[in-house]
Formats: structure tokens, C-alpha cells, sequence
């Protein structure tokens, strides 16, 4: 029997790096496998230098800085992100969509992150005079590495963290003093929505992206609060800033969406990254969209011996709070899904279906939920002549694949019971 889960609070994961280690030595082979290798040999030499770091180190940031959310409100710890070395071609450490289009694998990606050092001090959130901040904020603006020296009050320690909503953390230390020493590089339309104090922040943002910028740079500006209205401007958590983001771009979408025809028939797009396998449904109806989140027994976020699920949902007019059972995953798989609607200049309803598999046995945030709907929507889709086939196609299919019967799942659904009685779009 499944359970429907409620997410509260942190679920963030941390192992010792003894922990670790012994975690990574009987990871099964078949699972280490990766289609592309990093150099094994250059993240131990990184590595074996963090251990013998005491004070400081010289390096260059992929940029990358982090905003946790431990912290009392308003107080957080920002991080500078940085490899304790001047690296080449460090910005691989810290490149989400690089990762999916090469299709690097877990273990690939652990070794990236544990490669770099968390510098981190704490701060109010609305304290840009402190000088660390306009620091911070140099770098996350930058397009290209930053050379940096670092001073640390403390000698580094080694936890790896592992979250549902932010790329894996390794190795941090508290900060003492940071100095850029290289000239970074700001891009011309960066500047422009920096600079511009009386842009909105969901402009600006919207701005970005149409001119190609991704979400993870958007994230990294908003979070470090060098978007929007001057007085509105405040350094947010990475995790929030990441659903801000995904939810911004996804609404204003929407927008022309709506307004566009539905699709003319009932399509099934099925897809997989990192173990999190995908079947997206789409119905000729007016938007309305549903995910269904199953968790697989032995996978990231489900040590149990049972299936679990959550599931969130909207109809037409959009959600009125936050999704808080599938949490930050519901606005990234949506955003996928709405790439392909405003591409192809269509309408629908969409019913998601996402099963995390023991495959995804380390947990590495939520642009993987992201990477996976993108590359499902990418794939061929097959087309059927009415809805009950898609569903029984769809059953069949996580039944053989998964030995799981979805019947209950489809019996649960709002938007299935709400396709029922839809309204057409010239009722609008």
C-alpha cells in the first residue's frame, strides 16, 4: 500500500567523509558506470590538497557562491565556492545543464563537488555594506572563473551534504578573508538588469532567460540579492531561489500558453537521467497540470521497503500556495514541460508520473527533476486515438518495468477527474 508523503522541514543529508568514502567503495559497478569519466587522478590530487590546507589556499571559483537556509531568519551563511588550487576549466564544477547534455553519472558528479571548498561567513540578509558580500556578489556575476586567495579562521571540514533541492556540498570552512585576484569578466546584459534598480526582479529574470541565460545563473544573481527593486533587493537562500526562479519563468509562460489551441491528440513522452524515469502525459485539454512522485524502495529518498508517493496539482487558474508535497521538483519538472508547450505554441493538461529509482542512490538537488523532464520532452512521443489507451499504455508499462500498479494512482487524480467535466477553451 502506498503512503502519501508531506516533506517538512530540511531533509538534507550529511556523511562523514569516512562515512563516504566507505559509502562510494560498495557502490555497485553497474551504478558507478558512467558514459563520460572525469580524470580520477586530478579530484585525488585536489583532494589530498584539502586535507593539508591549515590557513588559507589560492583558487579559481567556477563562480559559484551558496546562501544556506540553516540559519535564524534573517541571518544566513554565504559561501564562495572554489577548488583549493588554481584549476583548469574549474567552471565544471559548478555546471548543472553541462552535466545532463554530457550525461555524466553520480559518482562523476560527487567527485566534482567534493573538489570544492564552502568558504563561508554569516551575515544579515539585507547587509550589503559588509564588504564580503560585494565580494561574493563580484563573483557571482562573473561569466568566466575568478582567481581568488582565501583566508580560513578555522581548518576545513569534511562533510558531504546531500540535498533534494541544492547540488551536493563538500568540503567547508569558515571564512576569514577573501581578495579577487583576477579581473572578472561581467557580461553586458548582466550588467544591464544589475545595474537597473527599478526593474522588477521577475523581469529581470524573464529578461535573462530570453536571451539565453539558464536557470542556474538566474538562481545564483537573485540569491545574492542583485535583482530587482532597490529596496526590495535581499540575499535569498539558494533553495528558495531556485523554485523562485523555476516558478517565475514557468508563469510567465503560461501567460501565452493559455492562450494558445490545444493539442489535436493524446501524447505520452517517456524519459529517464539519473534514474528518475519519467512518463508525461498530455491531453488536448486547457492547461491544467498533476505530478505524481513515486519513490522506489533503495532509492535517495526511500530507505523503506515500500513504495511512497506525494503528489501536487493545478488546475486552469494556477496554484494559490506553495506546492509542499513535492516541493521544489513540481516547479522544475512543470518548466520542462512548459518549454516544449510555448515551443510548439500549444495547450494541454499534463499528468506526470515520476518514478525515482535505486539508480538515483545519492540525492544531487533539483535540477536533476529538471534535466529529467527537459530530456523526456525531448524524446519521440507516442501518439494515441483517445485517453483510456494512454493510461493503459502507461499502466502496462510501469507495471512491467517497475512491478508497480498505478490504478490507485489514476483513482486519486484531480486531473483525471476534472478532464471528466473540463470546460473547453471557448468557455474562457
Amino acid at each position: 500500500m502506498q503512503t502519501i508523503l508531506t516533506f517538512h522541514g530540511s531533509r538534507d543529508r550529511f556523511i562523514s567523509l569516512n562515512v563516504f568514502v566507505a559509502f562510494m567503495v560498495n557502490i555497485p559497478v553497474n551504478i558507478l558506470n558512467s558514459n563520460v569519466k572525469i580524470n580520477a587522478k586530478i579530484h585525488d590530487k585536489l583532494f589530498e590538497k584539502i586535507v593539508n590546507i591549515k590557513e588559507g589556499f589560492s583558487g579559481n571559483s567556477p563562480p559559484s557562491v551558496f546562501i544556506g537556509s540553516k540559519l535564524k531568519y534573517p541571518k544566513v551563511n554565504v559561501g564562495i565556492l572554489a577548488p583549493p588550487e588554481i584549476t583548469e576549466d574549474s567552471w565544471i564544477y559548478d555546471s548543472q545543464n553541462y552535466w545532463a547534455r554530457n550525461n555524466y553519472g553520480i559518482k562523476d558528479i560527487l567527485e566534482f563537488r567534493t573538489s570544492l571548498i564552502n568558504s563561508r561567513f554569516s551575515t544579515r540578509v539585507t547587509n550589503f555594506n559588509e564588504r564580503l558580500i560585494s565580494i561574493a556578489q563580484e563573483i557571482a556575476m562573473a561569466a568566466k572563473p575568478v582567481d581568488l586567495e582565501v583566508s580560513l579562521k578555522k581548518k576545513v571540514s569534511f562533510d558531504l551534504e546531500l540535498s533534494r533541492f541544492n547540488l551536493p556540498m563538500g568540503p567547508r570552512a569558515l571564512l576569514d578573508n577573501v581578495k579577487i585576484t583576477s579581473n572578472p569578466k561581467v557580461e553586458k546584459k548582466v550588467e544591464k538588469v544589475i545595474y537597473d534598480t527599478d526593474l522588477k526582479a521577475v523581469d529581470a529574470l524573464n529578461y535573462l532567460y530570453s536571451n539565453s541565460y539558464d536557470e542556474q545563473t538566474l538562481s545564483k544573481l537573485l540569491s545574492i540579492g542583485l535583482l530587482g527593486v532597490k529596496k526590495n533587493r535581499k540575499l535569498v537562500s539558494t533553495r528558495w531561489s531556485i523554485t523562485a526562479v523555476d516558478d517565475s519563468l514557468g508563469k510567465d509562460m503560461l501567460k501565452n500558453i493559455k492562450e494558445d489551441e490545444t493539442i489535436d491528440s493524446f501524447q505520452l513522452f517517456y524519459g529517464n537521467h539519473l534514474g528518475n524515469y519519467y512518463f508525461i502525459m498530455l491531453f488536448p485539454n486547457v492547461f491544467s497540470y498533476e505530478l505524481f512522485e513515486m519513490y522506489l524502495p533503495g532509492s535517495s529518498w526511500n530507505p523503506s521497503n515500500e513504495i511512497a508517493a506525494s503528489t501536487d496539482h493545478e488546475d486552469f487558474f494556477g496554484r494559490t500556495n506553495y506546492a509542499s508535497n513535492t516541493v521544489g521538483g513540481y516547479y522544475a519538472a512543470r518548466l520542462g514541460i512548459l518549454e516544449y508547450l510555448s515551443k510548439i505554441k500549444k495547450q494541454a493538461s499534463i499528468l506526470v508520473i515520476r518514478l525515482e529509482t535505486p539508480e538515483y542512490w545519492a540525492a544531487l538537488g533539483v535540477w536533476v527533476v529538471r534535466a529529467a523532464s527537459r530530456k523526456t520532452m525531448e524524446a519521440r512521443p507516442v501518439i494515441f486515438e483517445d485517453k483510456d489507451k494512454m493510461l493503459e499504455f502507461a499502466r502496462l508499462s510501469i507495471k512491467k518495468r517497475f512491478n508497480y500498479d498505478i490504478n490507485s494512482l489514476y483513482a486519486k487524480s484531480v486531473l483525471l477527474n476534472n478532464i471528466l467535466k473540463q470546460k473547453t477553451l471557448k468557455d474562457f
